[in-house]
């Protein structure tokens, strides 16, 4: 592989979730993003005590990210040998964890009003 491009990308993460799987995690995504935006713009601020309770949820999603990807791909946690496996995994804790927050407070906003 000479050069990374974004076909390359979206070959990888074809192969590693699935075809059917990683396109359902993109448009989950693009929907939670696009029901986020909206939240912003409806409330027109961010509301702190939502932001709270979001980010108390982070290390859940951290988790929840991790499990997640090792349940589907064909590895373990006793595979883990380099550096760049430790990054990955951390890549893919911090993206679970952001991802949980934004979900958290979206659906906070869109369930119930608290300013």
């Amino acid at each position: 592989m000479q050069e990374l491009t974004l076909e390359t990308m979206l070959a990888v993460f074809e192969e590693i979730f699935g075809r059917g799987l990683f396109w359902t995690m993109v448009f989950v995504a693009a929907g939670i993003t696009a029901a986020y935006v909206y939240v912003l713009i409806r409330d027109r601020s961010m509301s702190m005590r939502k932001f709270l309770l979001a980010q108390l949820s982070m290390p859940l999603g951290a988790i929840a990210a991790v499990l997640f990807v090792q349940s589907v791909t064909d590895s373990g946690f006793r595979d883990v040998g380099g550096p760049i496996d430790l990054i990955v995994l951390l890549s893919v804790a911090v993206m679970g964890a952001i991802g949980i927050a934004v979900l958290v407070y979206t659906l906070q906003s869109l369930v119930r009003r608290i300013p």
